[in-house]
């Protein structure tokens, strides 16, 4: 299982960690104002695909569906 999911929805992608690490590393990382949903961040797209290479470069895996 990859440590976080990334789901394209539209105008939106969320954003959801999986394991420990990864609910770390959202903590460190995403602004607490983040909005939620139903466990992942809700991110626009014009910032995702830095988090998705600041996941990486920290050795976390990211699953994109």
């Amino acid at each position: 299982m990859p440590d976080f999911t990334v789901k394209n929805e539209g105008s939106l992608v969320l954003l959801e960690p999986f394991s420990d690490q990864a609910r770390d590393w959202v903590d460190e990382h995403i602004s607490e104002n983040a909005q939620w949903y139903f466990g992942a961040v809700v991110v626009e797209h014009r910032y995702i695909e830095p988090i998705i290479e600041g996941i990486q470069e920290d050795g976390m895996t990211v699953e994109v569906t």
